[in-house]
């Protein structure tokens, strides 16, 4: 059902097709347009987002097409037959200019450019923030947690608390932001990604004892055996009927892998826990922990030297808590070849008008310093300007800048080169690297820098003076 990369261009808002109808009655369907997907605030009060999605979106904007049961749909609730006719041979011939994914960015940034037909521009909006919305939250919280954890081993084990059939694509975009496995069997395939899990409480008390259970499962995995010790008594029990079986295995050639903790004071039982096993020369058995983690749950076991060698995060991780959604939005920035912003008097809510790129600046110790929004085709900025107090500025002169908007899809031709998802969470380790400490910190982290070109500011300064004029004249 999801094998292939294709969805139905009904996967959107009903106002996409009732402009794009009034855009076609109007002989408006061929105008040329340029939309901007950018992001006004940072998830859970974080310095940075990271950018996932890009590569499924592509995709699934190359095949989308309406089907016959599409139209007979749309053709039964009220749209007209001619409009349909035009639907019918709809394909996504445009451009489109992104950062690469796996990249941090940041507010007001216009992250990715699409330019086209008004119709096809209009068509993908809501696919377009779905996804890109949603994997970039996931993304976020995974790198956010897997910052804290260092080097600990981290799994997904979101699936069962995820937003319906979301948790596919959340739990790739929790690989894109550094875990290691997923519990999720069915993207672990779709995106060739590793799996990993250990067992329930009810797959123990099925048996007639824990240690019965604990046999029982080694025998059929003594290669990868992780039991689940807190079903009945952790420190009583659990543990020591693991030892048990661990030297069991032992005596077959086998190591036990792991324990797993999934309930308690997380921070004692598994101090106590490490002492019960390498008391017994067992201090190679790993121990994991479960139950509502996060990435600040995760900081005080880390705090308290708990001996903790693998994470599994489920519900936080999986649902973006506390957050639930990225604020991303899809602004039109051009119509016509004319450039075009949205007037509100939150002057953090006036877009920003014309065709645009970001470059982004290095300082003296090769770390990223800011990113100028700058229009296409103009010389490199070498001053940026706040983008809400004119009087604020940065000389940009002598600094390293680099392009972070690039062409990935020409006349609906993907041309961006695929990267699987480890490629992409190299990628962003790297980037990461390169983000000073004080924009990472969980709390009260430092504000990126992104500021305006002058010639960007002075475009959208004389159209918001000409509408101004335009209202004052009435």
């Amino acid at each position: 059902m999801f094998d292939k990369q294709k969805i139905s261009p009904l996967y959107t808002d009903l106002y996409q097709l009732t402009m794009a109808k009034a855009y076609f009655m109007n002989q408006k369907a061929d105008t040329t347009a340029c939309f901007d997907y950018f992001f006004r605030k940072t998830p859970f009060s974080g310095g940075y987002l990271v950018f996932a999605g890009l590569q499924e979106l592509l995709e699934l904007i190359a095949e989308l097409r309406f089907e016959k049961n599409d139209i007979d749909f749309l053709h039964k609730s009220g749209f007209e037959s001619d409009f349909l006719d035009y639907l019918s041979s709809f394909q996504f011939n445009g451009d489109i200019h992104s950062v690469q994914e796996g990249d941090v960015v940041f507010p007001f940034e216009p992250i990715l450019r699409v330019e086209g037909s008004l119709i096809e521009t209009q068509l993908i909006e809501t696919l377009l923030l779905n996804v890109l919305n949603f994997q970039s939250l996931i993304a976020t919280k995974a790198s956010r947690i897997r910052h804290i954890a260092k080097n600990k081993i981290l799994s997904d084990f979101g699936l069962r608390r995820a937003q319906s059939y979301g948790g596919i694509m959340a739990s790739k975009a929790a690989l894109v932001g550094g875990f290691n496995s997923t519990s999720n069997v069915f993207a672990a395939r779709k995106y060739n990604i590793p799996s990993a899990g250990t067992m329930a409480h009810s797959y123990i008390e099925c048996f007639k004892t824990e240690l019965e259970a604990f046999r029982a499962y080694a025998k059929v995995f003594p290669e990868s055996c992780i039991l689940l010790v807190d079903t009945y008594n952790t420190l009583r029990k659990g543990i020591p009927n693991a030892i048990t079986v661990a030297k069991e295995l032992e005596k077959k050639g086998y190591k036990l892998k792991g324990i797993r903790l999934d309930s308690g004071d997380l921070a004692y039982l598994s101090k106590r826990a490490r002492k019960m096993l390498n008391d017994e020369g067992l201090d190679y058995v790993k121990i994991a922990v479960s139950n509502q983690l996060d990435e600040y749950v995760i900081k005080s076991l880390l705090e308290q030297n708990a001996p903790v060698d693998i994470f599994g995060v489920g519900t936080s991780l999986i649902t973006g808590s506390p957050d639930g959604a990225v604020d991303g939005v899809y602004k039109l920035a051009e119509a016509g070849e004319t450039p075009k912003l949205k007037i509100s008097e939150n002057i953090q809510k006036i877009t920003l008008p014309g065709k645009k790129q970001i470059v982004r600046y290095y300082n003296g110790y090769g770390q990223f310093y800011g990113d100028a929004i700058a229009m296409v085709g103009e010389k490199t900025p070498n001053k940026m300007y706040h983008p809400f107090e004119k009087n604020k500025s940065v000389n940009l002169e002598r600094l390293k800048a680099e392009l972070l908007t690039k062409p990935v899809m020409k006349k609906g031709k993907i041309i961006n080169e695929t990267q699987d998802i480890k490629n992409i969470n190299e990628y962003l380790t790297n980037r990461l690297n390169l983000l000073p400490e004080e924009h990472k910190r969980f709390d009260f982290p430092h504000i990126y820098k992104v500021g305006i070109s002058h010639e960007l500011m002075d475009l959208r300064d004389n159209i918001i003076s000409k509408y101004t004029a335009n209202d004052n004249s009435k």
